[in-house]
């Protein structure tokens, strides 16, 4: 690979830092990424306005409900919540709320047991249906004794065409436990009274409530008149005197369990049945002109359910609809004479319901029939058994049912609205020829997980293909091209526990992949020690970014410090070596084999993996593969750069490129890559009909393309540029001179 220098005024988009030493540098990031503006809107009063997202004015809402503590693991899309709260721990201290960032779920879900004798209000907060498997045995053993104080759970149903997870829904858990389920109607006003009334519906029942909320609910925005936060009666302001008396009534364990049982359906959902009749809690608009027609929805589908009916000219921009919904803002437990009443009077009703299986519908149709109700109801026979009940899909759902009961209503175009929506999508893939390209996710630019792969396409190369367990995070990008790896993904954590049975039985070892964030969140215990504890032998790559980057870059236990961020420089100078609680912790579980490589280093990686698969070791053997998540540095050094750029000062970067004459058009640095930034672009020689490589703007310089080409002995196209903008008088006298040689040197 050849080197070139160069002096010009780039962009100073992905420059590397030479001696990153300002204390600017730390306040400029802490800026980038902070929640300023949001924490600010946590502290408004009685009557002012407060304008946002869905999930921050949840936020909003538990500071207004007096809870008492708050704590939670960070993802999508429910992070705000927790990260915002951090932030503002100053004035989570002035009103004594305790704020903690769990390492799991399961954490999470343990710090409701405070509510259990104490008249503490507290919430929690987590991704999905995944992060309640993983809560769902500190969940169960709260459920069952019951609590004291409101809980309220907070899950991010992450369901849908925009999830990143399992098709599955939280309502089993609220079933099987004996929890509330609410699913409020997506209108700010409304989520913050829900989140209000969850914390006394919780008191009044002493069951745990869980409020559901959609990606879609979550980022809605909006506003409502807020009221003043209340500080919590109990808090670290307001200390306990004295712990609670013992109660073995409030233990989870036989032989009060059987109790527990009888009481769920004896005291607790009674109580819960008559909070929520008595506050209303479940919304009926009645129809306006068609009001024997009934629609019975979640409440979070409610504004989904308002624009198809608009489709049908059913209901106006105000929400105002011609037929009687039934919003159920609470979803679990339902309520027999609310769902009677409502369907008494019906010539028909269609009940929405998202997912399956359809447990409202089968609550639903047992209450009728006990009641003798004869009007005729309809759900999953005419909306999808499974998936996401967008507007179109609604509308689908209603032409049935309107082509049913009342074809009347039906507008003319609205059946033709549907067919060109399909004929429309037809038409697009009929152009395409074969259909619309894939376009799915890959890893960022820069990322310093790529080339670890591509160290182990090599690898493989030289022992042959390897049994590959993934995990959840970035590093789950790799099962799409041009990598294609990882043979199975079991739960956040979880890989290299999940190679334990494959392993045993194969010829050649078994990988498993995990980030920083995994071992942490479940890795260490379900994998790490188990292996040892078997004396299994196995290979562990961990990578360590020095975040939970999947979910949002938050700071993990072996986060570089601010000072270590500060002084780092070149990207070759790891930031996040500087903590070294990973190997330190292996080291003190008793790994014997303990490889730490630079990410970018793709030979060394390479060679790594080739002995980790051959050698003579019998036992755990672990990679740590470190490398900062290419985001949180370029949020780093970004403004940093632009502050020395205002002021003169000389900055370098490293750039990459390809030599358009020594390109061979191969592209087998593209395969083993896959970056963005390294794409194709039309042949310059007219007699060359194959494209060649060109790396294009946005590349951040971290040396891949390079070093892939010298690790598999590619073509030697690539060159390094070192780009200096802002240059010394000496360095411009030099590149004219060395310019001068070269125009000399070039042929007429």
């Amino acid at each position: 690979m050849g080197v070139a220098h160069a002096i010009k005024n780039p962009s100073p988009t992905g420059w590397a830092p030479t001696n990153a030493t300002k204390r600017q540098q730390r306040k400029e990031r802490a800026l980038e990424v902070s929640f300023h503006e949001e924490i600010k809107a946590l502290r408004k009063g009685d009557g002012e306005v407060f304008h946002g997202e869905g999930i921050l004015a949840i936020t909003k809402g538990l500071l207004q409900s007096g809870v008492s503590y708050v704590g939670g693991y960070q993802g999508a899309p429910v992070s705000h919540l927790l990260d915002v709260m951090v932030q503002a721990k100053p004035y989570m201290d002035e009103l004594g709320v305790h704020v903690e960032a769990c390492s799991n779920e399961a954490s999470a879900a343990a710090m409701l047991g405070a509510s259990i004798h104490y008249p503490i209000r507290g919430a929690v907060t987590w991704k999905s249906i995944v992060g309640t498997n993983v809560a769902a045995d500190a969940l169960s053993n709260l459920s069952s004794p019951g609590v004291t104080g409101g809980v309220l759970i907070v899950v991010g149903e992450d369901y849908g065409e925009g999830a990143s997870v399992i098709q599955e829904r939280t309502h089993a858990y609220a079933l099987k436990s004996g929890m509330c389920l609410l699913d409020p109607r997506p209108e700010l006003g409304q989520m913050v009274n829900m989140v209000e009334h969850g914390f006394r519906l919780s008191e009044a029942s002493n069951m745990p409530v869980m409020m559901e909320l959609r990606i879609r609910a979550c980022h809605v925005r909006g506003s409502f008149e807020t009221r003043d936060n209340q500080a919590p009666k109990i808090s670290k302001r307001h200390l306990l005197d004295n712990p609670a008396g013992f109660d073995y009534m409030r233990l989870a364990h036989p032989p009060v369990t059987f109790v527990h049982e009888k009481r769920k359906t004896e005291e607790r959902l009674p109580a819960a049945r008559r909070f929520i009749t008595e506050q209303r809690l479940n919304e009926h608009f009645e129809g306006s002109t068609h009001k024997d027609l009934g629609l019975i929805v979640q409440g979070g589908l409610y504004n989904t359910l308002i624009r198809a009916l608009q489709q049908f000219e059913l209901a106006d921009a105000f929400g105002d609809c011609t037929l009687s919904i039934l919003v159920l803002n609470v979803t679990y437990p339902l309520v027999p004479e609310e769902l009677t009443r409502f369907c008494a009077d019906k010539s028909a009703v269609l009940l929405l319901e998202e997912g399956q299986p359809e447990y409202i519908e089968q609550e639903l149709a047992l209450t009728l029939r006990r009641q003798d109700l004869q009007t005729p109801l309809h759900g999953k026979d005419m909306l999808p058994q499974g998936g996401e009940y967008t507007a179109e899909v609604m509308a689908q759902g209603l032409l049935k049912f309107l082509q049913k009961h009342r074809p009347a209503l039906i507008p003319e175009r609205t059946p033709q609205w549907l067919q060109t929506n399909a004929a429309r999508r037809q038409q697009v893939q009929a152009a395409m020829g074969t259909g619309l390209p894939p376009r799915p996710p890959g890893m960022c630019i820069g990322c310093p997980e790529r080339p670890v792969f591509s160290a182990l396409k090599l690898a493989q190369q030289d022992v042959g293909p390897v049994h590959i367990s993934g995990d959840i995070g970035c590093h789950a990008l790799a099962t799409f091209e041009p990598f294609s790896v990882g043979h199975s993904i079991l739960g956040y954590g979880m890989s290299l526990a999940s190679r334990a049975g494959v392993s045993p039985l194969m010829k050649r070892r078994v990988l498993s992949v995990m980030g920083d964030g995994g071992f942490w969140h479940n890795g260490l215990l379900t994998g790490v020690q188990s292996a040892l504890f078997n004396g299994d032998d196995a290979v562990l790559l961990i990578f360590k970014n020095g975040y939970t980057s999947a979910t949002g870059t938050q700071d993990i236990i072996n986060t570089p410090s601010d000072m270590a961020k500060e002084l780092a420089g070149d990207k070759r100078q790891s930031v996040v070596h500087t903590n070294q609680t990973i190997e330190s912790t292996l080291k003190g579980l008793g790994v014997q084999w303990l490889r730490t490589v630079h990410t970018y280093e793709v030979s060394h990686m390479q060679a790594t993996l080739t002995e980790a698969f051959t050698t003579e070791f019998q036992g755990l053997k672990v990679i740590v593969a470190e490398g900062e998540c290419q985001l949180e540095r370029q949020r780093r050094i970004k403004p940093w750069l632009a502050s020395l750029l205002s002021k003169g000062e000389r900055v370098e970067r490293v750039k990459y490129g390809v030599d358009e004459d020594v390109c061979n058009g191969d592209h087998a640095c593209i395969r083993l890559s896959g970056c963005p930034t390294l794409t194709l672009k039309d042949n310059p020689d007219p007699l060359k009909v194959d494209p060649v490589a060109t790396v294009i703007d946005g590349c951040v310089g971290c040396g891949l393309c390079g070093e892939n080409a010298h690790a598999a002995t590619l073509c030697p196209s690539f060159y390094r540029a070192e780009v200096v903008q802002n240059a010394k008088w000496h360095e411009r006298l030099w590149h004219g001179l060395q310019s001068r040689v070269v125009h000399l040197l070039q042929p007429a």
